[in-house]
């Protein structure tokens, strides 16, 4: 795959994930390993209609080892993430979450030899710094529970894992690995809500739209997601992919209201400007301009 066309669909998955956040704030009385059940037990039935009811099993197979570390990368991630935001704050989380392309980064250079160019650790600095804008400085980081800080780390660091071991495993057809990632989360969240004393008989409202939740964006974005990662190495990846915490807020002013502060925009240029740098970075090393006789 081309790396513009891995890049392009890395975005679009970005931008698909950004409206979960509006969608989840219409969940008033479900618990949060409720969401994760009914959210993570609608990727399934997608997942296995795009692969193929008779390939799945042979397909689940053929990822091996890397697919199952895989799948339980997407666990920490998508835990770590409910977690994340139950016991800390929201802008504590985004800033903690965004440490995810330095965690690629790390993983990417040990398993898969990928290097990291100084412009791209420049880049992965710069949306930091937006990120820090955005939330309102540095002095947001450990502002909320250790507990909370601890599993925003775990999901950044789990969603980089993901991204590093498909790309590690060859992975031709990454979907098999985000159905193990569904159906891991589904029981993961099951467990959870038992453990915790959760019921998983929600409103049937909420119940919908947390299944659906699955079906549309969190399965649609994982799907454009692994696809693009095949031509992005991974450190790239997941710092085009914090288009998702770009847009999120503009969501939230747009149908819920919400008021977009001064930092907000600020941090959001700053952070449009590193997603654009990496990806220009990246299609001028994927098309290195030829040497002159």
């Amino acid at each position: 795959m081309r790396y513009l066309t891995g890049a392009g669909l890395i975005l679009l998955a970005g931008a698909v994930w950004s409206i979960q956040g509006v969608l989840i704030r219409q969940l008033h009385e479900a618990g949060s390993w409720a969401v994760l059940f009914w959210r993570s037990f609608g990727m399934v039935p997608v997942l296995v209609l795009w692969i193929g009811p008779s390939r799945v099993l042979p397909a689940m197979r053929g990822v091996g080892a890397a697919g199952v570390v895989g799948g339980l990368g997407l666990v920490l991630a998508f835990g770590g993430a409910i977690v994340a935001l139950q016991s800390t704050t929201v802008a504590n989380a985004m800033l903690l979450f965004s440490a995810s392309p330095f965690f690629a980064a790390v993983f990417g250079r040990v398993l898969l030899g990928e290097p990291v160019s100084v412009p791209t650790w420049g880049a992965i600095v710069l949306a930091l710094a937006g990120i820090l804008v955005m939330v309102g400085g540095i002095g947001q980081i450990g502002g909320g529970q250790v507990l909370g800080t601890v599993a925003a780390l775990i999901s950044a660091a789990g969603f980089a894992g993901f991204t590093v071991t498909i790309r590690w495993g060859h992975v031709a057809d990454s979907l098999p690995v985000v159905l193990l990632g569904g159906i891991f989360s589904t029981i993961a969240g099951a467990a959870a809500a038992l453990l915790a004393g959760q019921t998983l008989a929600i409103a049937p409202f909420e119940a919908g739209l947390a299944f659906g939740m699955g079906v549309v964006t969190l399965t649609g974005g994982m799907y454009l997601y692994t696809k693009g990662s095949q031509g992005v190495p991974a450190a790239q990846a997941t710092l085009l992919s914090l288009v998702e915490v770009l847009l999120a807020p503009i969501w939230a002013f747009v149908f819920l209201g919400e008021t977009l502060s001064s930092n907000t925009a600020l941090g959001g240029a700053i952070l449009l400007t590193a997603v654009m740098l990496n990806a220009a970075l990246g299609l001028r090393a994927a098309n290195p301009r030829p040497k002159r006789p």
